[in-house]
């Protein structure tokens, strides 16, 4: 697969995402937010594990070789990611925690460049202020001084720490994931974060219910999509890319968030999709290959 190929694969997986963020509405309105998390994985890690099987996948090896790589990544990018996020939506608004998040692409890229080594180019760290800005728009709806208004509340905290998480995530599955095949990853990591999230919600004491016609319908295509498909494609991203070059497209999930609400009727103003433009044209302007200068001719 060339790199256009992988661009677009991460992309679909921040669309999955965005998208996500329009279906959690029906699932929390049936489910507490740890059992809604639980059970996307749940659902998700039974669909993979269903596959592998029909492929003839291998998983018994690399589960017993690398069992504390896959229960690593698990924890950090499932258990530890999703918790801080949920609990962080009770207290926080929408706009606070989607403004923090925002920063994910330069906190991974420094977490990367601290951990790794791995060097941002130029036009990476001119394209990360130029997001940011793009994101800063469409959360404000172009009243940037709005952001002066928002409070820091535990759940912004909670938040800070769900960003910083990802990051982690980002980074660790850059350094730890097995080089063999993607599918084989993200369904080790997906059940492993699975069955830790299905244990904090039996422990939790919260009494599952039983979800809807149009919450289960939403639930499906969160497991599916939202999970199976975003996390194989986003962990493709990172064996080829690298952390911080994946981590940039994650300014699109507000965009694709945006773009799924008005597929269902929420019209976007103009200042989100100014917003949303920013956001485009800085993942175009970071990916745009570099043209190496064409050698000059040896002297005769």
């Amino acid at each position: 697969m060339n790199a256009m190929g992988t661009y677009l694969l991460v992309t679909l997986a921040t669309l999955f995402w965005g998208a996500n963020f329009v279906l959690a509405g029906p699932v929390l309105h049936d489910l507490p937010p740890l059992w809604a998390a639980a059970l996307r994985f749940v659902v998700s890690a039974v669909l993979m594990m269903a596959i592998a099987s029909g492929r003839g996948e291998a998983l018994r090896t690399p589960a017993r070789a690398y069992a504390g790589v896959y229960a690593l990544l698990g924890v950090v990018g499932i258990l530890g990611f999703n918790l801080l996020f949920f609990f962080a939506m009770q207290s926080t608004s929408a706009a606070n925690g989607a403004l923090i998040m925002a920063t994910n692409p330069l906190v991974t890229t420094l977490v990367a460049a601290a951990m790794l080594g791995e060097r941002a180019n130029r036009k990476q760290w001119l394209a990360l202020p130029l997001a940011f800005v793009g994101v800063l728009v469409v959360i404000t709806g172009g009243h940037p001084e709005r952001v002066t208004t928002l409070q820091f509340v535990r759940g912004d905290l909670l938040m800070l720490g769900a960003n910083v998480t990802f990051a982690l995530y980002n980074v660790l599955g850059r350094r730890f994931m097995p080089s063999g095949s993607a599918f084989v990853n993200t369904t080790l990591v997906t059940t492993a974060g699975a069955a830790l999230l299905l244990f904090a919600a039996l422990v939790s004491g919260e009494a599952p219910a039983m979800p809807g016609m149009k919450a289960s319908l939403a639930l499906a295509v969160m497991a599916v999509g939202g999970t199976v498909l975003a996390y194989l494609f986003w962990n493709t991203g990172l064996q080829r890319l690298g952390a911080s070059r994946t981590a940039l497209f994650f300014n699109l999930v507000p965009v694709f968030t945006l773009l799924t609400g008005a597929v269902v009727g929420v019209l976007p103003s103009h200042a989100q999709l100014f917003g949303a433009v920013l956001v485009l044209g800085s993942v175009t302007l970071a990916m745009w290959p570099v043209r190496k200068p064409a050698a000059s001719p040896s002297a005769a």
